[in-house]
Protein backbone atom coordinates (compact mmCIF):
# COMPACT_ATOMS: atom_id res chain seq x y z
CA UNK A 1 0.00 0.00 0.00
CA UNK A 2 1.44 3.33 -1.05
CA UNK A 3 1.42 6.35 1.24
CA UNK A 4 1.70 9.96 0.16
CA UNK A 5 4.27 12.10 1.92
CA UNK A 6 1.94 15.10 2.05
CA UNK A 7 -1.06 15.50 4.30
CA UNK A 8 -2.66 17.16 7.30
CA UNK A 9 -4.17 15.94 10.55
CA UNK A 10 -5.41 17.71 13.66
CA UNK A 11 -7.12 17.05 16.98
CA UNK A 12 -8.61 19.25 19.72
CA UNK A 13 -10.09 18.87 23.17
CA UNK A 14 -11.02 20.93 26.23
CA UNK A 15 -11.58 20.19 29.91
CA UNK A 16 -12.06 22.28 33.04
CA UNK A 17 -8.37 23.26 33.10
CA UNK A 18 -7.31 23.89 29.52
CA UNK A 19 -8.04 23.85 25.80
CA UNK A 20 -5.45 22.03 23.68
CA UNK A 21 -4.89 21.35 19.98
CA UNK A 22 -2.32 19.47 17.92
CA UNK A 23 -1.77 19.93 14.18
CA UNK A 24 0.49 17.78 12.00
CA UNK A 25 1.47 18.85 8.49
CA UNK A 26 3.67 16.75 6.22
CA UNK A 27 5.35 17.48 2.89
CA UNK A 28 7.73 15.45 0.76
CA UNK A 29 11.38 15.05 1.64
CA UNK A 30 13.97 12.44 0.77
CA UNK A 31 14.57 11.82 4.48
CA UNK A 32 12.55 12.23 7.67
CA UNK A 33 12.73 15.69 9.24
CA UNK A 34 10.57 16.55 12.26
CA UNK A 35 9.95 20.07 13.54
CA UNK A 36 7.96 20.69 16.75
CA UNK A 37 6.48 24.02 17.77
CA UNK A 38 5.15 24.32 21.32
CA UNK A 39 5.39 26.66 24.32
CA UNK A 40 8.44 26.56 26.56
CA UNK A 41 6.39 24.98 29.36
CA UNK A 42 5.99 21.82 27.25
CA UNK A 43 9.47 21.66 25.71
CA UNK A 44 10.16 18.52 27.77
CA UNK A 45 7.57 16.67 25.65
CA UNK A 46 9.38 17.18 22.34
CA UNK A 47 11.21 13.86 22.67
CA UNK A 48 7.94 11.95 23.10
CA UNK A 49 6.39 13.85 20.20
CA UNK A 50 9.27 12.97 17.87
CA UNK A 51 9.17 9.33 18.94
CA UNK A 52 5.44 9.06 18.18
CA UNK A 53 5.91 10.70 14.77
CA UNK A 54 8.76 8.34 13.86
CA UNK A 55 6.55 5.36 14.70
CA UNK A 56 4.04 6.52 12.07
CA UNK A 57 6.15 8.18 9.37
CA UNK A 58 9.43 7.15 7.75
CA UNK A 59 9.97 9.89 5.12
CA UNK A 60 9.02 13.54 4.68
CA UNK A 61 9.17 16.86 6.46
CA UNK A 62 6.73 16.80 9.38
CA UNK A 63 5.72 19.95 11.27
CA UNK A 64 3.94 19.44 14.60
CA UNK A 65 2.24 22.40 16.27
CA UNK A 66 1.04 22.06 19.87
CA UNK A 67 -1.10 24.80 21.39
CA UNK A 68 -2.34 24.83 24.95
CA UNK A 69 -4.60 27.63 26.26
CA UNK A 70 -5.18 27.56 29.98
CA UNK A 71 -8.58 28.38 31.48
CA UNK A 72 -7.40 30.79 34.16
CA UNK A 73 -8.60 30.69 37.76
CA UNK A 74 -8.72 33.79 40.00
CA UNK A 75 -6.40 32.07 42.45
CA UNK A 76 -3.63 32.01 39.84
CA UNK A 77 -3.18 35.80 40.00
CA UNK A 78 -2.52 37.81 43.18
CA UNK A 79 -0.88 41.01 44.37
CA UNK A 80 2.36 40.62 46.23
CA UNK A 81 1.55 43.09 48.99
CA UNK A 82 5.00 42.87 50.52
CA UNK A 83 6.61 43.95 47.23
CA UNK A 84 3.98 46.63 46.63
CA UNK A 85 4.44 48.17 50.13
CA UNK A 86 8.21 48.07 49.74
CA UNK A 87 8.07 49.95 46.42
CA UNK A 88 5.58 52.47 47.88
CA UNK A 89 7.67 53.06 50.97
CA UNK A 90 10.86 53.51 48.97
CA UNK A 91 9.17 56.00 46.62
CA UNK A 92 7.97 58.11 49.54
CA UNK A 93 11.40 58.04 51.14
CA UNK A 94 13.02 59.09 47.86
CA UNK A 95 10.47 61.89 47.44
CA UNK A 96 11.32 63.29 50.90
CA UNK A 97 15.04 63.19 50.22
CA UNK A 98 14.59 64.88 46.86
CA UNK A 99 12.06 67.42 48.20
CA UNK A 100 9.64 66.22 45.54
CA UNK A 101 5.89 65.66 45.85
CA UNK A 102 5.09 62.11 46.99
CA UNK A 103 3.41 59.72 44.54
CA UNK A 104 -0.36 60.03 44.42
CA UNK A 105 -1.40 56.61 43.04
CA UNK A 106 -0.34 52.95 42.98
CA UNK A 107 -1.42 51.95 39.46
CA UNK A 108 1.94 52.35 37.77
CA UNK A 109 3.54 50.07 40.39
CA UNK A 110 1.54 47.08 39.12
CA UNK A 111 4.04 46.66 36.27
CA UNK A 112 7.01 46.61 38.62
CA UNK A 113 8.79 43.25 38.93
CA UNK A 114 7.30 40.97 41.56
CA UNK A 115 4.19 43.05 42.34
CA UNK A 116 1.75 40.81 40.49
CA UNK A 117 2.37 37.12 41.19
CA UNK A 118 1.64 34.94 38.12
CA UNK A 119 0.96 31.42 39.35
CA UNK A 120 -0.03 30.11 35.93
CA UNK A 121 3.33 28.42 35.30
CA UNK A 122 3.13 26.64 38.60
CA UNK A 123 -0.31 25.31 37.66
CA UNK A 124 1.09 23.41 34.63
CA UNK A 125 0.67 19.70 35.28
CA UNK A 126 3.21 18.27 32.86
CA UNK A 127 2.11 14.69 33.49
CA UNK A 128 -1.62 15.24 32.95
CA UNK A 129 -1.10 17.77 30.15
CA UNK A 130 1.44 15.49 28.52
CA UNK A 131 -1.05 12.62 28.47
CA UNK A 132 -3.60 14.85 26.76
CA UNK A 133 -1.07 16.13 24.21
CA UNK A 134 0.13 12.61 23.38
CA UNK A 135 -3.47 11.46 22.95
CA UNK A 136 -4.21 14.38 20.63
CA UNK A 137 -1.01 13.75 18.67
CA UNK A 138 -1.99 10.09 18.16
CA UNK A 139 -5.40 11.19 16.87
CA UNK A 140 -3.87 13.80 14.55
CA UNK A 141 -1.39 11.23 13.20
CA UNK A 142 -4.25 8.81 12.57
CA UNK A 143 -6.08 11.46 10.52
CA UNK A 144 -2.86 12.27 8.69
CA UNK A 145 -2.38 8.57 7.97
CA UNK A 146 -5.89 8.29 6.50
CA UNK A 147 -5.20 11.32 4.32
CA UNK A 148 -1.88 9.89 3.12
CA UNK A 149 -3.44 6.48 2.43
CA UNK A 150 -6.20 8.02 0.31
CA UNK A 151 -3.65 10.00 -1.68
CA UNK A 152 -1.55 6.83 -1.96
CA UNK A 153 -4.43 4.89 -3.52
CA UNK A 154 -4.80 7.59 -6.16
CA UNK A 155 -1.06 7.49 -6.85
CA UNK A 156 -1.12 3.69 -7.10
CA UNK A 157 -3.83 3.87 -9.77
CA UNK A 158 -1.80 6.36 -11.79
CA UNK A 159 1.40 4.36 -11.45
CA UNK A 160 -0.34 1.16 -12.53
CA UNK A 161 -1.82 2.90 -15.54
CA UNK A 162 1.59 4.19 -16.61
CA UNK A 163 3.10 0.74 -16.06
CA UNK A 164 0.43 -0.75 -18.34
CA UNK A 165 1.27 1.83 -20.99
CA UNK A 166 4.95 0.84 -20.84
CA UNK A 167 4.06 -2.86 -21.01
CA UNK A 168 1.83 -2.33 -24.04
CA UNK A 169 4.48 -0.36 -25.93
CA UNK A 170 7.10 -2.93 -24.93
CA UNK A 171 4.96 -5.66 -26.51
CA UNK A 172 4.93 -3.62 -29.72
CA UNK A 173 8.70 -3.21 -29.57
CA UNK A 174 9.26 -6.93 -28.98
CA UNK A 175 7.10 -7.76 -32.00
CA UNK A 176 9.05 -5.34 -34.21
CA UNK A 177 12.53 -6.33 -32.99
CA UNK A 178 13.05 -9.26 -35.42
CA UNK A 179 12.03 -7.07 -38.35
CA UNK A 180 14.86 -4.62 -37.70
CA UNK A 181 17.56 -7.05 -38.85
CA UNK A 182 15.45 -8.32 -41.76
CA UNK A 183 14.79 -4.78 -42.99
CA UNK A 184 18.46 -3.93 -42.67
CA UNK A 185 19.39 -7.01 -44.73
CA UNK A 186 16.98 -5.99 -47.49
CA UNK A 187 18.29 -2.41 -47.53
CA UNK A 188 21.90 -3.62 -47.51
CA UNK A 189 21.30 -5.96 -50.44
CA UNK A 190 19.58 -3.21 -52.41
CA UNK A 191 22.44 -0.82 -51.75
CA UNK A 192 24.99 -3.46 -52.80
CA UNK A 193 23.11 -4.20 -56.04
CA UNK A 194 23.17 -0.51 -56.90
CA UNK A 195 26.91 -0.27 -56.22
CA UNK A 196 27.67 -3.44 -58.17
CA UNK A 197 25.65 -2.34 -61.17
CA UNK A 198 27.40 1.03 -61.20
CA UNK A 199 30.98 -0.11 -60.64
CA UNK A 200 31.04 -3.74 -61.69
CA UNK A 201 32.62 -4.79 -58.40
CA UNK A 202 31.68 -8.27 -57.19
CA UNK A 203 30.53 -8.77 -53.57
CA UNK A 204 30.68 -12.26 -52.14
CA UNK A 205 27.93 -13.70 -49.92
CA UNK A 206 30.14 -14.14 -46.80
CA UNK A 207 30.81 -10.41 -46.77
CA UNK A 208 27.09 -9.69 -46.71
CA UNK A 209 26.49 -12.26 -44.01
CA UNK A 210 29.26 -10.78 -41.85
CA UNK A 211 27.91 -7.25 -42.25
CA UNK A 212 24.36 -8.32 -41.35
CA UNK A 213 25.69 -10.30 -38.37
CA UNK A 214 27.57 -7.28 -37.03
CA UNK A 215 24.46 -5.13 -37.35
CA UNK A 216 22.37 -7.84 -35.71
CA UNK A 217 24.64 -7.94 -32.66
CA UNK A 218 24.77 -4.16 -32.41
CA UNK A 219 20.99 -3.71 -32.65
CA UNK A 220 19.90 -6.72 -30.58
CA UNK A 221 17.47 -5.44 -27.89
CA UNK A 222 16.17 -8.77 -26.60
CA UNK A 223 18.21 -8.48 -23.40
CA UNK A 224 16.85 -5.00 -22.69
CA UNK A 225 13.30 -6.17 -23.41
CA UNK A 226 13.70 -9.06 -20.97
CA UNK A 227 15.09 -6.81 -18.22
CA UNK A 228 12.39 -4.21 -18.74
CA UNK A 229 9.69 -6.86 -18.45
CA UNK A 230 11.29 -8.08 -15.24
CA UNK A 231 11.36 -4.51 -13.86
CA UNK A 232 7.66 -4.08 -14.68
CA UNK A 233 6.76 -7.29 -12.87
CA UNK A 234 8.79 -6.25 -9.84
CA UNK A 235 7.20 -2.79 -9.96
CA UNK A 236 3.73 -4.34 -9.63
CA UNK A 237 4.97 -6.52 -6.76
CA UNK A 238 6.24 -3.47 -4.86
CA UNK A 239 2.92 -1.67 -5.43
CA UNK A 240 1.15 -4.51 -3.63
CA UNK A 241 3.52 -4.64 -0.63
CA UNK A 242 1.91 -3.90 2.77
CA UNK A 243 4.47 -1.17 3.51
CA UNK A 244 4.90 1.83 1.25
CA UNK A 245 7.90 1.19 -1.02
CA UNK A 246 8.61 4.61 -2.49
CA UNK A 247 12.41 4.23 -2.49
CA UNK A 248 12.28 0.83 -4.23
CA UNK A 249 9.81 2.06 -6.83
CA UNK A 250 11.89 5.14 -7.52
CA UNK A 251 14.99 2.99 -8.05
CA UNK A 252 13.08 0.68 -10.41
CA UNK A 253 11.81 3.64 -12.42
CA UNK A 254 15.43 4.74 -12.92
CA UNK A 255 16.36 1.25 -14.11
CA UNK A 256 13.40 1.17 -16.49
CA UNK A 257 14.41 4.52 -17.90
CA UNK A 258 17.93 3.18 -18.52
CA UNK A 259 16.62 0.13 -20.43
CA UNK A 260 14.26 2.23 -22.55
CA UNK A 261 17.08 4.63 -23.44
CA UNK A 262 19.23 1.68 -24.53
CA UNK A 263 16.41 0.27 -26.66
CA UNK A 264 16.00 3.66 -28.33
CA UNK A 265 19.71 3.98 -29.10
CA UNK A 266 20.15 0.41 -30.42
CA UNK A 267 16.97 -0.17 -32.42
CA UNK A 268 17.19 1.57 -35.79
CA UNK A 269 13.46 1.68 -36.46
CA UNK A 270 11.04 4.60 -36.65
CA UNK A 271 8.06 2.72 -35.16
CA UNK A 272 10.16 1.47 -32.24
CA UNK A 273 11.40 5.03 -31.73
CA UNK A 274 7.79 6.21 -31.38
CA UNK A 275 7.12 3.50 -28.78
CA UNK A 276 10.28 4.52 -26.92
CA UNK A 277 9.05 8.11 -26.73
CA UNK A 278 5.73 6.95 -25.24
CA UNK A 279 7.52 4.71 -22.72
CA UNK A 280 9.86 7.52 -21.66
CA UNK A 281 6.90 9.86 -21.18
CA UNK A 282 5.14 7.27 -18.99
CA UNK A 283 8.29 6.71 -16.91
CA UNK A 284 8.70 10.46 -16.42
CA UNK A 285 5.13 10.66 -15.09
CA UNK A 286 5.87 7.77 -12.75
CA UNK A 287 9.00 9.45 -11.40
CA UNK A 288 7.11 12.69 -10.76
CA UNK A 289 4.50 10.78 -8.75
CA UNK A 290 7.12 8.81 -6.84
CA UNK A 291 8.74 12.01 -5.60
CA UNK A 292 5.79 12.23 -3.21
CA UNK A 293 5.54 8.56 -2.18
CA UNK A 294 6.87 7.45 1.21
Amino acid sequence: MLLSMTGFGDARCQDERLSASVEVRAVNNRYLKISTKCSEAYAALEGDIERLVRESISRGTVNVTVRVDRLWCPEEFALNQVALKSYWSQLHEAARELHAPPPAELGYLLSAPGVVADESRRSVDLHADGEMIRRLLAEALMKLGAFRAEEGRSMERELSENARTIAARLTDVAALAPQVVAEYRVKLLERVRQLVSASGVAVVEPDLIREVSIFSDRSDINEEITRLRSHLEQFQTFLREPASAGRKLDFLSQEMNREVNTIGSKANNVTIAHSVVEMKAAIEKMREILQNVE
